[in-house]
């Protein structure tokens, strides 16, 4: 496996990047980088300083500014911890506001660059399967496999939904796929780095596959590039 140093999960919310992203990391001996949870982190923030979302001048500034690191050591779930500053801010990441606000922090063209800078930095050491929205066209546009998983909205929100409800969230089906069809419009329109896979992406349409299903096919993908 050597030869495969960098590994690009793309696809909208809710798909999974993150769970077949670290199970497959965990199975390779490489390190799980999930971007997503960068851009949260950020969002939160901003929240808790009370910075305007539609100050992009005052965002890009906080996001060149902030040290933002994500870690393995010390997660009970295989995925990552987000560190701002050396606090691990992962519980905060999860919070309705903040999976509400994340992609009008996103979009901001100030933010995306200076989180692929911070990105590269910890993809730099290699061996790394990194998740995300724009991983193999923006970020790691030469990394040798790029996946791109999918799946209908309806079937997103209904994995949204259980999601949110075993963690104690209340709200209905019809809620979560509202908002996930706005999320969806706001990643696939920006300017900078917009929600689409790369034109060499592995496309995995996961409707109807379990994890274990999905993650066959990708380990089975790396066995033939390798």
């Amino acid at each position: 496996m050597s030869k495969l140093e960098t590994i690009a999960i793309d696809g909208p919310v809710a798909v999974g990047k993150s769970v077949v992203g670290s199970l497959l990391a965990k199975s390779l001996g490489y390190r799980f980088l999930d971007t997503g949870a960068m851009y949260r982190a950020l969002t939160w923030k901003a929240l808790q300083l009370g910075i305007d979302l539609n100050d992009e001048e005052a965002l890009s500034k906080l996001a060149a500014e902030t040290e933002i690191n994500i870690t393995s050591a010390g997660s009970d779930d295989g995925c990552c911890l987000i560190l701002i500053n050396g606090r691990n801010v992962s519980p905060e990441t999860r919070r309705e506001e903040v999976e509400k606000s994340v992609s009008l922090v996103a979009r901001v063209a100030g933010v995306r660059k200076a989180m692929v800078v911070k990105q590269l930095m910890l993809a730099s050491k290699g061996k790394v399967v990194m998740a995300g929205r724009d991983i193999g066209t923006v970020v790691l546009p030469d990394a040798k496999l790029k996946i791109y998983l999918s799946a209908s909205p309806k079937e997103r929100a209904r994995r949204r939904y259980h999601e949110l409800l075993e963690r104690g969230v209340q709200t209905g089906y019809d809620k979560v796929l509202s908002d996930l069809n706005k999320r969806d419009k706001l990643d696939s329109e920006r300017a900078l780095g917009p929600l689409r896979p790369a034109v060499d992406a592995m496309i995995i349409d996961t409707d109807g596959l379990d994890v274990e299903q999905v993650l066959a096919r990708i380990v089975g993908t790396i066995e033939e590039v390798q």
